[in-house]
This record gives C-alpha cells, structure tokens and sequence, in this order.
C-alpha cells in the first residue's frame, strides 16, 4: 500500500508541478510536515503531496485536474484552526493545497471603504493595509500573524470585535472562487445592495473548504477609531457582568467594542503562566474586558468612568483597572488573548466553542458547572469569551494530579454536559471555530433535518465528485 502511495505521489507531483512550478509541488515528508498536523496536535494527516499555486489561475487549473482525476484535495490556508478542517486524514491519499502563495493586497479604496485581498494575505497584513489607508479591518483573532483571510472567511471566524463589526462574514462585500471542476466565479463586487437573486457569497463563507476555494475577497473597511479607552472590571457573578453589558451597549452603543468575560483561573493561567501581571488589588470570581472605540476626537475616560461608576454604585462592579496608556491596554489584552495557551500548563484541557442567548449566559454557566462537577469531580470549568456576542469557549480544565490521557480520554463524556446543555438552552455548538471533523458526527444529531438535506444538495451539485475537503462538515 505505501509503495503504490509512493509511486501515485511521484505521479501526481510531476502534473501538478507542471501548472505551478517544481519547487511549489512536493512530495518530501520533511517538507510537508508542517501541513500535516493542526497546532494542537489532535490531529496528524498523511498526504500524497502539497501544492502551492501561486495565482487564481494556477488554482483554477489545479482544481480542474484534480477534479477530473478524481484526487481529493485539503484546502489550507495558515493552519490555525481548531476543528481540524484544514488538515488532511490519515490515509495519505489527499492533497494539500495551501493557498499561502495566494498573498497580495490587490486594492485598497478608501473612498468606497473597501479592501481586495487574496486568500492567502494574512489577516495581520490584512489589518495594516486598512490602517495605512487611515482606515480599520475590525476582524481580530488571537493567531492574527498566522491565520489568512481565506481560513477566516472558511471558518466564518469571529474573534473579539464581533460585538460591533460582526462576524467575518458580515465583512465581506465580494468573492472571488474556484469550484471543484476548476470554473472561477468572479464576484470581487463592491456593491452594498445587490439584490439580483441568491446571496452566493455566503454559501461559500463558513463550508470550510468543502464547496469551493476561495481566492480574493472584497471587504468592507471601516473609519479607524482616534480614541479608545480599555479597562478590566472585578465582578462577582456572571449575572453582574450581563448587567453591566446591559448599562454599558445602553450608554455607549455603538461605541461598546468589546465586552470578554473571564473567570478568575482563567487570570490565574495567564499570571502564572504568562508573564501577565493581575492588574486589581485583590482577587474577583468574574472578570470583564471592556473597551469603547470612537472614530471621533473624543474623550471617552469620561464616558467609560461614569458607566462603570453606576455599575459600582448598583453592585455590579467591585473594582475596575482603566488603561491610562498604550501599555496598559496592551497589557490587560494579554491576559485575555494568551488564555488559551496558558490552559496547557494546567494539562488536559476539553475545549468548547459555543453559542447562546446573551440573557441564558448566566444560568447556563452556573447550571453547567454544577453538572461537570457532578460528572467528574474536582474537573475545572474555564467559560470565558465573548459575553457581548453569546459566543462562550467552555474549556475545562483537568482535576488537579489527573493523569492528562486519562482525563482526555472523557472528551465524549464532557462533550455530551456541556453540548446537551447548550441544545437544551438553544444554543449552538460550533459559534466560530467551524464543523471540520472534530464536531461532524455531532451535526446530525443538533442540526434540523431539512437542513442537513439542502446542505447535502448544495455540496452535490458544487462539488459532485466530492474532491473538496472530503470527511469534514458533512
């Protein structure tokens, strides 16, 4: 079996090699290690080889003779996902296609606030293109010097500005995509309203891969914020941060950008771990990051002051740290965007990506954490995320001197509280990380019916040889 491998990879290289160059094909398992494996290492693929096409054109033929050989092929952009969408399986006969050749700021039009960007650029580059032109790109991810804007827009990525801009599919005006059978769809319209039949855009936006390749989006660019005040707030329940976002979005509006709750292990991994530094005096169970944006002149200290003054005044709020510089801000980001690598010291960690009605947040958690305590004792609940948008990443961390694979080896156990729960909040389980294939089994079992049937139909009639990211999502 690994001879014929062998032989079908040198086979498949020597074509593919023609279209996008020798040194863009290859076979050579030094070479293509760091495609094989997501960053956390849950999963670890085969392939026959990689390839980089470095045009929409080169995809276009890649695609086409991909689909007319019948080779499967893994769409991949930075490798940073989570749900292991990106990665090939382990039966070495799929081919990666990364696109991070793919990296070029086509046009940046500050007058219709609109950016072309290839699939590949990442979405740092992405965001330092728009503030060169004085203008913001709001999408922010923890893994945004690695992650790409094809990945993001596969992934329909969310991150920590979904409060006020949106998910990464609200952000996108135009497509550019290459089907399975190689045909490119030019859709790269600027156009805010555009109401000449189905919005195919979003067919493509969040199927990971599995309906088309992505090469160029046009998005949307925004007036870049001249002031911004950030504090973190020591609370003692969830229920008192849903409140204070409740007086905060009433006082503020649009202005209200971020609003991230965190529990105090979460601020302990980060301290502890980290090289963050716990910024209130003394320990708070809940924490929340707040920060208001205005693209005026304006000075918002005042605005965040009075907000989180009423909110001490009503019991919400028992102590809050305002950055008074650009250090300080980005010191209290720290202790939120380095979270989720410092869960790994603590061993194992089972990590949920969910999402929930903003006003269930507060029973669910507390409901929640009584169950893990029941399933599993002295196992510790991490809920923290994006309070502003319902999106909670319910990570638990192992019981204290638990052997990690003993612990990682009730994953399903842990999944069927925390997912059960969720539907039975009617919530979602997959709120920005995506399907892949960590969470395909489970869509049938929360997904309606006939929902699954025209998700079925669409990948059937876009990709009917099923070469696009096979196994994953469906």
């Amino acid at each position: 079996m690994q001879d014929s491998l062998l032989t079908a990879a040198a086979s498949v290289v020597s074509q593919l090699a023609a279209i996008v160059g020798e040194k863009y094909a290859f076979a050579d398992p030094q070479e293509m290690a760091p495609y094989l494996v997501e960053w956390r290492g849950l999963y670890r693929g085969k392939a026959l080889c990689v390839v980089r096409p470095g045009s929409t054109d080169e995809v276009s033929r890649v695609l086409a003779l991909c689909n007319a050989q019948g080779w499967k092929v893994i769409p991949q952009g930075g490798n940073t996902g989570l749900v292991g969408g990106q990665v090939p399986h382990e039966s070495g006969d799929e081919i990666v296609l990364s696109l991070t050749r793919l990296d070029r700021v086509r046009e940046v039009d500050p007058l219709s606030d609109t950016m072309v960007v290839e699939a590949g650029v990442t979405l740092l580059r992405a965001q330092e293109a728009a503030q060169a032109a004085d203008r913001l790109f709001p999408l922010s991810l923890a893994s945004e010097g690695t992650c790409t804007i094809g990945g993001n827009l596969g992934s329909n990525a969310g991150g920590t500005a979904v409060l006020a801009y949106g998910n990464a599919r609200d952000l996108v005006l135009g497509l550019e995509v290459v089907l399975a059978d190689g045909r490119v769809w030019h859709g790269l319209g600027k156009l805010r309203k555009d109401n000449t039949g189905y919005d195919l855009k979003n067919l493509f936006i969040g199927a990971e891969g599995t309906l088309g390749v992505v090469t160029a989006a046009v998005l949307k660019l925004f007036p870049r914020p001249r002031q911004m005040v950030t504090a973190l707030c020591g609370l003692p329940t969830p229920a008192a941060a849903l409140a204070l976002l409740g007086r905060a979005k009433a006082a503020a509006g649009n202005g209200l950008t971020t609003f991230e709750l965190v529990p105090r292990l979460g601020i302990e991994m980060s301290v502890n771990y980290m090289g963050c530094r716990d910024p209130l005096e003394r320990p708070y169970p809940w924490y929340v990051l707040i920060e208001l944006s205005s693209a005026r002149d304006e000075a918002l200290d005042g605005a965040l002051e009075e907000i989180l003054g009423a909110a001490m005044e009503a019991g919400e709020v028992e102590d809050a740290a305002i950055a008074t510089s650009l250090d300080q801000r980005n010191a209290l980001w720290k202790l939120r965007e380095t979270l989720s690598e410092a869960q790994g010291f603590e061993g194992g960690s089972i990590k949920h990506d969910i999402a929930l009605p903003i006003a269930t947040i507060p029973q669910f958690i507390a409901e929640t954490n009584a169950a893990l305590e029941q399933a599993m004792p002295g196992c510790r609940p991490l809920p923290f995320g994006h309070l502003g948008d319902g999106n909670l990443h319910f990570n638990v961390t192992q019981p204290v001197g638990m052997e990690k694979a003993a612990y990682m080896a009730q994953w399903d156990a842990i999944n069927r509280v925390v997912h059960g729960l969720t539907a039975r909040y009617g919530g979602s389980i997959s709120a920005e990380h995506g399907i892949g294939r960590l969470k395909r089994h489970l869509l049938a079992e929360v997904k309606d019916p006939v929902a699954l049937e025209m998700m079925r139909a669409i990948k059937s009639t876009l990709d009917p040889k099923g070469i696009l990211n096979p196994g994953k999502v469906l």
